[in-house]
């Protein structure tokens, strides 16, 4: 019976010692916060222009219907059918 209390002892103070950690954290998490906003507020961070991307307007009409001819004829011997 006394290594059970001894066990329970032991497990309480490691849970006590594992919640008061993560106390602290959540805390320091926060207060890390709050200084990183008064600092980006002065210092903002540069945000890169984004390229603007050139499309090639072309005429390929028969390569799509070449395509889409070939992999029906593809599926179709796949199949058995």
């Amino acid at each position: 019976m006394e290594a059970l209390k001894e066990g329970f002892f032991i497990m309480v103070i490691g849970m006590g010692t594992v919640f008061m950690f993560l106390t602290i954290m959540v805390y320091a998490m926060n207060i890390c916060k709050k200084i990183l906003d008064v600092v980006n507020k002065y210092f903002p961070e540069e945000v890169p222009p984004e390229p603007q991307k050139k499309r090639e307007k072309t005429d390929n009409d028969a390569e799509i219907a070449l395509a889409i001819a070939c992999a029906i004829h593809k599926g179709a011997g796949v199949n058995g059918g």
